[in-house]
């Protein structure tokens, strides 16, 4: 499972609205020391929707019919060590080690990306899986 999360970020991530309706949208998804995370905003409806109910679904996607379907619990890390995770989680999506990041259509070197995360108030979701299917 970790080999496939490994190799791709296209993610569908399903929350809960108030009344249960589910709320899907695509996202980029990475594994950082054998979890797996993603970015978001303080100001996303996904984000409102899991500080009211951690529960979240997300469906990782090959180029091909391969996927994995996990339930998860999600924890929003959106602390003073934000900015920093988002530089982290970035580079893997990236994969970029070193050296600038791209941030809307423009290279960022370390301190400007992190006052960029800083600014849109950037966050992680860590994702806790209590439970993985799929082809993979």
């Amino acid at each position: 499972m970790l080999a496939f999360l490994e190799k791709q970020s296209a993610t569908v991530m399903t929350t809960l609205k108030s009344d249960g309706t589910p709320h899907s949208v695509r996202v980029a998804s990475a594994s950082v020391d054998g979890k797996i995370w993603s970015s978001g905003t303080a100001t996303r409806v996904r984000t409102r929707h899991l500080r009211r109910d951690p529960r979240c679904a997300l469906i990782v996607l090959d180029q091909g019919a391969g996927h994995l379907s996990l339930e998860t619990t999600v924890t929003i890390h959106d602390g003073p060590d934000a900015p920093e995770l988002n530089v982290r989680y970035f580079r893997l999506v990236q994969k970029r080690p070193t050296g600038p990041l791209s941030w809307l259509n423009d290279e960022l070197d370390e301190a400007a990306f992190r006052k960029a995360m800083v600014d849109e108030q950037r966050l992680i979701y860590e994702f806790e899986v209590h439970r993985a299917f799929g082809i993979y």
